[in-house]
């Protein structure tokens, strides 16, 4: 935890801290637009990002690490990226919430390359969730969904992922995402669908 940044990059706030972009208008900006405003510099843009995605990106690092601290650690990270990166954002080649994940994702999967789980101490009292038999399956198990996941299509695998792992409804993976919520429920269905038949030999 407490992972200092090395890079020319805004204090990413707490929560509690963020403070609503200033607006001219009554229409909030989009998250293409906001994206943009972080290329030029725009804290401001920034911190309404930070506001908008914490939750999901949070999310997503949390299913992924499994440990908060080092979820923490990752979502700082991401954010970090999406400061860098976001001077090379062209919204012609898509949405912004699209956008903002694909970068996030990448940081946080870079992340886990970068600092493998650190061994754990064997617990003094019995667990309660099972031997090692029962954790070695459930683990296996794991590792196999997300190599299915890992499997699907570049269009699909957002929508499991947000859902799986960063705890979204649909309504809010098509705000994320900036899809319709028709084409977020075709979609996770294909993906499911998919999913099963990969998963067959462990889900029989």
């Amino acid at each position: 935890m407490g992972t200092v940044l090395a890079i020319a990059a805004p204090e990413l706030p707490h929560a509690r801290d963020v403070v609503s972009i200033s607006r001219v208008s009554d229409v909030e900006p989009t998250d293409g637009e906001l994206i943009e405003r972080v290329g030029d510099g725009d804290r401001d843009a920034f911190e309404e990002l930070y506001r908008r995605y914490t939750r999901p990106v949070l999310g997503l690092a949390l299913r992924r690490l499994g440990d908060r601290g080092r979820a923490e650690d990752a979502l700082q990270e991401a954010f970090a990226a999406i400061w860098r990166s976001a001077s090379s954002y062209d919204a012609s080649r898509g949405q912004g919430g699209a956008w903002l994940y694909t970068v996030a994702r990448n940081a946080i999967v870079d992340g886990v390359r970068k600092r493998p789980e650190p061994p754990m101490d064997a617990p003094e009292t019995p667990s309660p969730e099972g031997g090692p038999d029962e954790r070695a399956e459930a683990s296996w198990l794991t590792w196999r969904v997300h190599r299915a996941i890992e499997q699907l299509p570049e269009h699909e695998r957002p929508v499991i992922e947000l859902a799986y792992w960063g705890g979204l409804s649909q309504s809010e993976i098509s705000a994320f995402l900036d899809v319709p919520l028709g084409t977020v429920k075709t979609r996770t269905r294909s993906a499911l669908s998919r999913l099963a038949d990969l998963l067959e030999e462990e889900l029989r």
